[in-house]
């Protein structure tokens, strides 16, 4: 997310007894507003935060989340773990964003399919429950919703075993002749067992989502931008290398990606900015190059050169596509989630600085393939 305000304003939606609440209150010193429609859980919440010492950061709200009476822009941090499912992704989406301050972030879960291909018994239960869709499909629902994603982050499986060993361990102990106890036991022990067989077919995921900035248009490149694409990395650059190698991968059918050439538009419709997304190889694993990244001198340090970045990163998550390397500055990529590629074991064939060479994993996986890089022909190396 980067840096909070000082004392940020928090909303965790479907809070529960409070888990989250207590520590956002605890480590970054939030005011925060708690809001489930279980009136138990609430009270919990203020017994909880009373007793820790946060009682006057955490305001509990009895309120339907889809529905929620707070003004534009109440809130520097929204907070949904495991609970927009209840409305659905697309509705949160739509209907939080309003809440959101300026440079406000949304952080919420959702269980998605972690396989390309679930089996008839996965998709037949979650059909009936709550229909998943893959990574690059909420990705696309967050961009044409109008945000931008920060980050993506599985749950590991631990978090899974912790919640279905002790939910399991009260299954066995309820008593069934208790009124609707055996239809519920029925299904949580279907619950339990469908994790138990095909947990490798679905996870839930973190996003960690900003409204795109609204100063910069960004858009895939048409034929009509190739001139002005060529001024702009011409100007951004001491010499004309890089405007030519964007020209020589443009014939590289191989390497070119349609789509992944991206522009951010001036308020008057110029190219602010461009950034470039080409495919190369780690080893043997089909990967991706950021390379050039450039903005015109008149909208440097103005965000556009951010803006476009995170538009084309954006646009390879909602296609799929897998780890991203980057050879740049190494206090400027980290923002857009790249860390130093060799703790991966990933290299270059040609001498460059260690924290240089970095990767970012497009769908928040740890498995980033190992090897050397191989660039396009274009690159000369």
């Amino acid at each position: 997310m980067g840096p909070l305000p000082d004392r940020p304003r928090v909303l965790d939606l479907g809070c529960g007894p409070g888990r989250s609440a207590l520590l956002l209150a605890e480590r970054t010193g939030a005011l925060v507003t708690a809001v489930d429609l279980h009136q138990p859980f609430l009270d919990e919440l203020r017994h909880s935060a009373v007793a820790r010492g946060v009682g006057d950061s955490i305001v509990t709200v009895h309120a339907d989340m889809g529905e929620l009476p707070f003004p534009d822009g109440s809130f520097d941090l929204i907070w949904a773990e495991s609970s927009a499912y209840s409305i659905g992704f697309d509705t949160a989406l739509e209907k939080w964003r309003r809440l959101l301050s300026p440079g406000g972030s949304l952080v919420l879960t959702e269980c998605e399919w972690t396989s390309a291909a679930p089996s008839p018994q996965a998709r037949a239960f979650w059909d009936t429950h709550y229909p998943l869709r893959g990574t690059a499909d909420n990705c696309s629902a967050a961009v044409a919703a109008g945000y931008t994603v920060l980050g993506l982050y599985r749950q590991p499986e631990s978090d899974w075993d912790e919640y279905y060993g002790p939910l399991g361990e009260r299954a066995d102990a309820a008593d069934p002749g208790a009124p609707g106890m055996r239809e519920a036991l029925a299904a949580t022990r279907a619950e339990i067992a469908m994790r138990r067989d095909h947990g490798t077919e679905y996870g839930y995921t973190g996003y960690v989502l900003r409204p795109a900035d609204p100063r910069w248009r960004t858009r895939p490149e048409t034929v009509a931008d190739v001139p002005a694409v060529r001024a702009v990395n011409t100007a951004a650059f001491p010499t004309p290398g890089e405007a030519a190698l964007v020209d020589s991968l443009r014939q590289d059918a191989e390497a070119w990606l349609p789509g992944l050439s991206y522009v951010a538009e001036a308020e008057d419709g110029s190219v602010a900015a461009y950034a470039l997304l080409t495919r190369c190889r780690i080893g043997g694993t089909p990967a991706l190059a950021l390379a050039p990244v450039a903005t015109a001198p008149g909208h440097q340090r103005q965000g556009a050169g951010t803006a476009v970045v995170r538009a084309v990163l954006d646009a390879a998550r909602s296609r799929g596509e897998g780890p991203v390397v980057v050879l740049g500055h190494p206090e400027y990529y980290p923002r857009f989630g790249f860390e130093v590629a060799a703790k991966h074991g990933i290299r270059t064939s040609f001498e460059v600085p260690e924290e240089a060479l970095m990767v970012l994993t497009l769908d928040g996986c740890d498995d980033v393939p190992r090897g050397t890089v191989r660039y396009p022909a274009a690159f000369g190396v």
